[in-house]
């Protein structure tokens, strides 16, 4: 079984997928009551290739929690407990990167304290804490 895993991977899709959502609505609509496209992006990847790379993670993220949910499929059985081990290393090495990059952030940009250009980096700790609850249930 897997679990209370699959709420969670849930939950961490879920996420992901209404920011995609609110950019694509910003880019079309730009509503007033969400933040401008600056935003939402750092500007490391043209919104099309962005755009694209989401798209792929997104239909990865639910491919897996489709499979939880079910509780079978390649990512779920077996369980591979030094894939889950490295996965979580992973979300750990992950998470602290956008630790970084938000202080760098915040060094570089003190007149965006607290939250300014933050979405991007937060929606990328929603990853590690998918990726961390994927490795979780490997090792458990």
């Amino acid at each position: 079984m897997t679990g209370p895993f699959a709420p969670y991977l849930w939950v961490f899709t879920l996420l992901l997928f209404l920011r995609v959502i609110g950019q694509i609505v910003v880019v079309l609509w730009r509503p007033r009551w969400l933040p401008p496209m600056h935003q939402w992006q750092s500007g490391l990847l043209p919104y099309p290739l962005l755009l694209a790379n989401q798209a792929v993670v997104l239909t990865l993220m639910v491919w897996i929690c489709l499979e939880f949910t079910r509780g079978v499929g390649v990512f779920v059985h077996p369980k591979r407990s030094e894939m889950g081990r490295f996965v979580i290393w992973f979300s750990y090495l992950y998470l602290a990167g956008m630790i970084l990059r938000y202080i760098v952030r915040m060094i570089e940009r003190p007149d965006q304290r607290w939250f300014g250009g933050t979405i991007p980096i937060i929606f990328h700790c929603v990853v590690a804490a998918f990726l961390w609850t994927f490795g979780a249930y490997h090792v458990s």
